[in-house]
């Protein structure tokens, strides 16, 4: 699947597998990224990879909640409302700038997160299976945004950090585009299917079964609990971010072939997991503190299990 993706998508190993550790989590993943990275197009060749069905909405600020979720059209044939499904109905929703669009349309995507389901109407109505939201949104632009709420950050998964691409990384997207790669066309650029939802209902099987030790689940506890006592965080990790950490720990021990979870996993998948659900003091931020910088501290000092 990656050389597939990698045939329209240069470098981003990392976003890759971090959106294929929430698919196999049943997660959901915030890209952040400035404008032309290609979040977008890693969606889009992923989802063809997958033989999965993704739709895009571009969030504004007059997007309203029911052209997220669907609403009751009035059909002057049978005198009836009907319910006509929303992007949202969806197996990849990929949410374009979703912190540009204001808190009561943002909150119309908390139910399908956290549920998988859209209610109507008083009637509820399931998503198909598998569903992600990967949303994006631009770190550099703050004029006009709506910065998502904690509840609504602490829903995602992972948030995934895409950087602009080295100088042989960037020669190599020319190269392409010089020889005829049309980034609309990626069946042209000969992205095939190499597995199915199939797979990943199987896989999460498999994932379900994985040995994680008692000494494994106390260090994550560790993690967690050391996030509230830093003197640079004034909202640290929640249970539902330890509950985050094992799920993306036990998909990144399933991915290395193993059926036991490690310290090391654990590790690998902390940054990605826990950075968007702290929040730093107003001091610490003067002073050039990141989110990132603290839990590698955190890490730093936190004993693993040997």
């Amino acid at each position: 699947m990656r050389a597939e993706i990698g045939k329209a998508v240069v470098g981003q190993d990392a976003a890759v597998t971090g959106v294929v550790v929430a698919l196999l989590c049943g997660g959901h993943v915030l890209l952040e990224g400035v404008p032309g990275v290609a979040k977008t197009l890693l969606i889009r060749t992923l989802s063809t990879a997958l033989s999965l069905e993704t739709k895009r909405i571009q969030f504004t600020p007059d997007l309203m909640p029911g052209d997220v979720t669907g609403s009751l059209v009035y059909d002057a044939r049978t005198a009836e409302f009907s319910f006509q499904p929303g992007p949202v109905f969806t197996n990849l929703l990929l949410a374009d700038e979703i912190n540009r669009t204001p808190p009561k349309t943002q909150a119309s995507l908390l139910e399908a997160m956290e549920e998988r389901q859209v209610t109507v109407d008083g009637e509820p109505r399931a998503l198909p299976v598998p569903f992600l939201v990967a949303a994006t949104q631009n770190p550099v632009e703050y004029e006009g945004t709506y910065p998502l709420p904690e509840a609504q950050l602490d829903r995602f998964l992972l948030k995934l950090i895409l950087p602009l691409p080295d100088r042989d990384q960037e020669f190599q997207v020319l190269s392409r585009h010089a020889a005829g790669f049309d980034p609309r066309d990626l069946t042209a650029a000969g992205v095939r299917p190499v597995a199915g939802p199939e797979h990943i209902a199987a896989a999460r099987e498999q994932i379900a079964a994985l040995t994680v030790s008692p000494e494994v689940l106390a260090y994550i506890v560790d993690l967690c609990r050391a996030t509230r006592q830093s003197p640079s965080l004034s909202i640290g990790v929640s249970p539902r971010g330890a509950t985050a950490l094992l799920a993306a720990s036990r998909a990144w021990a399933w991915l290395a072939g193993r059926d036991y979870v490690t310290p090391d996993d654990v590790k690998a998948l902390a940054l990605p997991t826990l950075r968007h659900r702290v929040a730093l003091r107003a001091e610490a931020e003067m002073e050039g503190v990141t989110a990132d910088s603290v839990i590698q501290a955190v890490l730093a000092q936190t004993p693993a299990p040997r």
